[in-house]
């Protein structure tokens, strides 16, 4: 547990409620306690009955489980969001020049702002695609971006999502349940929605599809499978847009083009969101063992007559070790400073970074550089002596695999227990879609919440939860 640090609390001031959740707390303040937690639990009923699961890899009791869900909702002024959003729409944007560059002129590499080594040596980097620009020159076309806040004003970026970011069908499904739950509050409260998601993400892919592709493209979803953790956002994404989900069985070459199989015979395929990390998407290509993806399917691409959302090669901007150059990024392409700030970052790689990080091991978040879902990382002020030691072992042999950040003081907001609201810690990730037309930002995104208290890890497959994001209007 995290106890000699103070926390920004989202919601009270010293004065009472903060602006943002004014009209909420009246509203709470003449709530029964007895009506709510009945209510609490409609909503896990609701979860469960709908399937809305996810699955957590190596634990035998984890076939399925539901991600709690908290009914205090998160509450962001309009001007806040603002700010959020301008800086969101930066840094996806730079992300984006960033990948089309390294695959193809390597300006970036050669002006010396980022290491050629940091590339040439990342496995997440695709030789694959160098020389070759997708249609649109669009690489990241959903993006899902971790922000924390420290304070009033202050926001940082924890990390960038731009492979297959999750979660989204979280968001819409919470928005849902309080709207079923608590209708007089939206009438009280003007929130801007999120349920024009799913046909702005139909829309965004259908912009992408290849030059020369006639009528209405097609797009469709590729999921691995239901034994898959996010199996239950592929199918809901897919029925929200209207369109196919399919697996790579159900797909082959046909005439140069990507095909499906239908009751009618092979339908041809525009835009392939797909679900599946790069090693698994082409056999001939990558991962030969692999029975995920599409024998074909990179021959096909590179010949201009598929989108593949997001483009192969997109993981290594969500490597670690380059988020610490993401402000030099942003103002490479943008020739702007970056609006949101990035977490002070330590490269283990560097010896006298990891010289300071075995030193201060106690005081310092450690995480792997291709790491997610909160495996492998230390929170060091919540480790004891031995983990601790451990940890230090695992740096000195391999400190390229790790970066280290100083331990923030994560804001809180209020959930909801049998005792009334108390604090705990949060995290934001907003979803950015991209198309040749710009960059679209969903207003909210998913809050994860760390449920234990003192505990500052947020991730569902660490026992977080979420709630409901809510963005005011003016």
């Amino acid at each position: 547990m995290i106890k000699s640090m103070t926390f920004f609390d989202e919601m009270l001031s010293d004065d009472g409620a903060r602006a943002p959740y004014d009209a909420y707390q009246g509203w709470f303040a003449g709530q029964d306690n007895t009506r709510l937690a009945n209510k609490a639990q409609e909503a896990e009923a609701f979860f469960r009955r709908t399937g809305i699961t996810f699955n957590v890899y190596g634990q035998t009791d984890a076939e399925e489980r539901l991600i709690p869900f908290d009914l205090v909702p998160r509450i962001l002024s309009n001007r806040e969001w603002t700010k959020l959003s301008k800086g969101i729409d930066q840094r996806v944007r730079a992300i984006n020049a960033f990948l089309h560059d390294i695959y193809n002129r390597q300006e970036i590499l050669r002006a010396g702002v980022v290491p050629i080594d940091l590339i040439a040596q990342n496995e997440a980097f695709l030789p694959q695609m160098i020389g070759f620009s997708p249609p649109g020159d669009v690489y990241t076309h959903i993006v899902g971006t971790d922000i924390v806040r420290t304070g009033q004003d202050d926001f940082y970026v924890l990390e960038d999502n731009a492979r297959t970011p999750s979660g989204v069908s979280y968001m819409l499904e919470n928005r849902e349940t309080m709207l079923q739950m608590f209708p007089e509050l939206f009438s009280k409260i003007k929130v801007q929605p999120v349920s024009d998601y799913p046909k702005s993400l139909r829309r965004s892919l259908a912009a992408c599809a290849p030059h020369g592709c006639d009528g209405r493209p097609c797009v469709a979803v590729l999921t691995p499978g239901i034994h898959n953790s996010a199996y239950y956002e592929h199918s809901f994404l897919a029925d929200q847009m209207g369109v196919e989900l399919v697996e790579g069985h159900d797909l082959r070459v046909v005439d140069g083009h990507i095909a499906m199989r239908t009751t009618r015979g092979y339908k041809r395929i525009d835009v392939l969101y797909r679900r599946v990390d790069d090693d698994f998407l082409d056999p001939l290509t990558f991962n030969p063992t692999s029975m995920l993806g599409v024998p074909g399917i990179m021959d096909v691409y590179r010949a201009g007559n598929i989108t593949i959302a997001n483009a192969p090669g997109t993981g290594i901007a969500d490597d670690k070790a380059i988020y610490s150059y993401i402000p030099d990024i942003v103002e490479f392409y943008t020739g702007e400073r970056a609006i949101l700030k990035n977490v002070e970052t330590y490269r283990c790689s560097e010896p006298d970074m990891l010289a300071y990080v075995l030193d201060n091991l106690a005081d310092l978040v450690v995480k792997e550089v291709h790491g997610s879902g909160g495996y492998g990382m230390l929170v060091g002020p919540a480790a004891n002596k031995k983990e601790l030691s451990d940890f230090a072992a695992k740096l000195k042999a391999n400190p390229a695999n790790y970066i280290a950040q100083p331990t923030l003081s994560l804001s809180t907001v209020p959930i909801f227990t049998e005792a009334g609201l108390a604090p705990r810690h949060v995290d934001l990730r907003p979803f950015a879609l991209v198309s040749p037309d710009g960059v679209n930002i969903t207003p909210g995104g998913l809050t994860r919440v760390a449920l234990t208290e003192g505990s500052l890890v947020v991730n569902s497959s660490q026992g977080g939860g979420t709630k409901d994001t809510w963005i005011l209007e003016d």
